[in-house]
């Protein structure tokens, strides 16, 4: 049986640059729980049809079952552990907890990191924008008005931050 030839890449994940040694038809899921250690990126369905796999790759959400290992060479990938720690929660999570978007938590990662790619290109997505956004995360316990709810709440938030910064800005300029 002949070996497979592997492949350097080197990725940066959560702003630490990682290297691993991938297979061509490997997987940035399994790249990232196997090889870097990244288990918050969950195994669901492993097809693309559950979501749970979310990261975002260079800004965008995708699937990680679904992105060969290959494609994120040289590129950024956040996975649900860059969006915000324990000490420090985003907006998002802390809206998720406050209503109760979270659940049994399965698609909890892949719910957030989908819904921060949204809110990073549009800040003020409408009701509409945000159930688009979340469409390839599947969650079998909340029905989604949570979820949706969660983030139409962390929108608000980090625009009333990003007008309270600028406020200050304007205001030490005077």
């Amino acid at each position: 049986m002949k070996n497979k030839p592997s492949y350097s890449i080197e990725i940066v994940v959560n702003g630490e640059s990682k290297k691993a040694e991938v297979s061509a038809e490997e997987t940035l899921l399994h790249a990232l729980r196997d090889k870097l250690g990244h288990t918050e990126v969950k195994e669901g369905c492993g097809k693309g049809d559950c979501g749970a796999c979310a990261v975002l790759l260079d800004g965008k959400a995708v699937n990680a079952c679904l992105t060969l290992a290959l494609q994120a060479h040289q590129k950024e990938v956040v996975t649900v552990k860059g969006v915000g720690t324990r000490e420090k929660p985003h907006p998002l999570q802390v809206s998720f907890v406050k209503h109760g978007a979270i659940q049994c938590g399965f698609c909890t990662a892949g719910m957030i990191v989908s819904a921060k790619g949204l809110l990073d290109k549009k800040p003020r997505p409408t009701r509409q924008e945000i159930k688009e956004a979340i469409s390839g995360n599947l969650c079998r316990c909340t029905g989604y008005k949570k979820i949706v709810e969660a983030i139409e709440d962390a929108a608000l938030r980090l625009n009333s931050l990003s007008g309270s910064s600028k406020l200050s800005k304007s205001s030490k300029a005077n």
